[in-house]
């Protein structure tokens, strides 16, 4: 079994930054992505990363979020910079293996003055 533990959310200012980590309890994942689902919204691909570091961004928090893994610790990180009350969300981070997907808890990032 895998765990996934996200942390790093909280309440932040417009134009602020949060960074969130993602732990895994294993090291299986070849491509690991951050998610958020807002209130009444679907859950959205934010970024994503593959173990050897080619990353992709959805259109709305490119050049203001970065997507990296530190393979050694078997975590990932997503630093955001310049938030946006649109931001606000809960961030889920998750992989899949051997076709199972696999979620952490979730982690709440809201961005209000």
């Amino acid at each position: 079994q895998v765990q996934l533990v996200e942390s790093g959310g909280g309440l932040v200012q417009p134009g602020g930054s949060l960074r969130l980590s993602c732990a895994a309890s294993r090291s299986i994942f070849s491509v690991m992505g951050w998610y958020r689902q807002a209130p009444g919204k679907q859950r959205e691909l934010v970024a994503r990363c593959t173990s050897g570091g080619s990353t992709n961004y959805v259109d709305s928090v490119k050049g203001r979020f970065t997507i990296s893994r530190d393979n050694t610790k078997n975590t990932m990180y997503l630093q955001m910079n310049s938030l946006k009350p649109e931001d606000t969300a809960v961030y889920y981070c998750g992989g899949t293996y051997r076709g199972i997907a696999y979620w952490g808890q979730g982690t709440q990032v809201t961005v209000s003055s």
